[in-house]
Order: structure tokens, then sequence, then C-alpha cells
């Protein structure tokens, strides 16, 4: 395939073989080989909106984009504040676009997974007569005092 539209970070790009991106941090680590989600894949002939087309992108480094410098001024009230910022950002390569996936490792993608065999029922204990003769620590605490009413004044009882 010649190109193809992936998505990575919420943001959508248009990407080839060997095509080097630089995209908000990933949470990956350096070297890692991941699969973007694949939008679109073009070029060869009609373009595939929904394609079973898999694209294997490697994280190269991660790094943080240029200073941009921001300013504040208000005339004639001697306002004046600075600030600065540096996104964090990932270096990516796209290694391979066009390798398609099998029919049953697409449909065991969709399938759900498997449920977790549910715990066995924890044991009583054998002792159980012990604790319920232990002292309640809330009977010893003393009770709170109600809020009292507030006198009635003349314009009350009108």
């Amino acid at each position: 395939m010649a190109y193809a539209i992936v998505k990575l970070g919420g943001k959508q790009y248009r990407v080839q073989e060997g095509e080097r991106l630089v995209v908000d941090r990933l949470p990956l680590d350096e070297n890692a080989t991941f699969e973007p989600d694949v939008l679109l894949v073009g070029g060869d002939g009609d373009a595939q909106l929904s394609p079973r087309t898999k694209v294997t992108a490697r994280i190269l480094e991660h790094g943080r984009g240029p200073k941009i410098r921001i300013g504040k001024y208000r005339p004639k009230n001697g306002y004046k504040r600075h600030t600065g910022f540096r996104a964090a950002t990932t270096q990516v390569v796209i290694e391979s676009i066009g390798a398609t996936k099998t029919r049953k490792a697409a449909d065991a993608q969709d399938a759900p997974a498997e449920e977790k065999p549910k715990r066995a029922p924890a044991k009583p204990k054998a002792d159980a007569g012990a604790t319920a003769e232990k002292p309640k620590a809330a009977a010893a605490k003393p009770a709170a005092k109600k809020p009292t009413a507030k006198p009635k004044t003349k314009k009350d009882e009108e």
C-alpha cells in the first residue's frame, strides 16, 4: 500500500513506510513496536475506508518540542507577564504498511475476552464465636449533643 491514515494520540496522520513523525507523547517505552488504529488505506487503486490492514510503528525517542514564549501586556497599567511552554513529544517511525490480518485473528480480536474463573468462596473462620464476644468500641463513645432551639422572639409569636 502506498499510504495509510492512522490515529495516534487523538490526531490523524497520513503516513508512508519509512516516514518519521513527531507526535504527542505516547505512553510506551523507546524502541517499543506497536500498531496504531488504521482509518484508511490507499494509493494502489481505490481507497479502503475500513481496512483489515496492519500498520507497524516503532518509537525512536521521547523528547520535548520547541519552547513557546507567552507574553501578556496591558497598556497604561504596568502589567506584564511572561511564561513558556514545551510540549512532550515522541518520535515515531512507520516500519511497514500492508500486512493484512488473517480472518481468524480479526475475529479473535473482535470477540469478547474469555472470562476469568471466579474465585472459590472464602472459608468461614473456625473460631467465629470468639469475635462476637469482643467489646464494641462505638458504645464507649459519648453521645453527640443535640443542637438547641433558638429562644422565641416577639416577632415569631405574631
